[in-house]
């Protein structure tokens, strides 16, 4: 028995409480000696305060994650890391301070993925409530990008967009597609993506970007492993590797940010 304990590459990851995809759909993703070790923060909802609690969170997961000495950090929740263009940003800069290693975010790794895909026009299909998702809108248009078709499924919880099948969410991609996109962003860690990615390609003709598969993309990136991971779309499939930095900017801690957020 040969078992992979990541010593080529270790993830530390946050991820929240109420996820159960992000993890099994990571692992699928990483090559060989990289591993993601996972902490969590309490998030099984969507409001606002849900959402500002697992942020306020960081630095304490953060330093949890120090302690298995990772090579990299990733605070990973796209509805909390593109709450407001500025908490991508802020989230990031917190995690490296107390780790003490390079740290990254669902929402910038989404913006980097786009824009080392060349894709400006983007469609966007989400699982969230509608605020959520014109909140990533918003995130993403402070980022340049243009989402020029978009749809919600209105789901509150963890456990609801864990529960959407596969096939009803190629469906819902599907059936919003839109000649004007560049590429579709299916957002959200929670959602059971993976899978689509390839037909989903196939079908649109176009790159398709999921939370977890962009969230791999960008950490292998920063690291140098530039293994082609077949079988989740052209970006992990030998695409592009270098990423594009710098998506969001905050000049203050965590703390701080969450205490002035909107």
């Amino acid at each position: 028995m040969v078992i992979d304990y990541g010593d080529r590459l270790r993830i530390g990851m946050v991820v929240p409480s109420g996820n159960t995809v992000a993890e099994p759909e990571i692992a699928a993703m990483l090559p060989a000696g990289v591993r993601a070790y996972v902490t969590r923060l309490p998030l099984v909802g969507s409001s606002p305060e849900e959402l500002d609690a697992m942020a306020a969170g960081v630095e304490s997961a953060a330093g949890l994650l120090a302690d298995l000495r990772p090579d990299l950090v990733l605070f990973h929740c796209t509805a909390v890391t593109t709450a407001d263009p500025r908490r991508a940003e802020v989230l990031r800069a917190a995690m490296q301070v107390r780790a003490g290693v390079p740290a990254l975010t669902t929402g910038a790794a989404l913006v980097d993925a786009l824009r080392a895909l060349g894709a400006r026009r983007v469609a966007l299909l989400t699982p969230y409530v509608r605020a959520v998702h014109e909140r990533e809108i918003a995130f993403l248009a402070a980022h340049d990008l243009d989402v020029v078709a978009d749809a919600a499924l209105g789901l509150d919880t963890n456990t609801e967009m864990a529960a959407v099948p596969p096939a009803e969410l190629a469906a819902f991609v599907r059936a919003h597609a839109d000649p004007r996109a560049e590429a579709y962003v299916l957002s959200c860690t929670a959602l059971r993506s993976a899978g689509v990615i390839d037909e989903l390609e196939r079908v649109l003709g176009r790159p398709v970007v999921t939370s977890n598969q962009a969230a791999v993309w960008r950490a292998l990136a920063a690291c140098g492993v530039t293994d082609p991971v077949p079988g989740y779309g052209r970006l992990l499939d030998g695409g592009p590797q270098l990423p594009v930095t710098g998506a969001g900017s905050w000049p203050g801690t965590a703390s701080e940010y969450v205490r002035s957020a909107p």
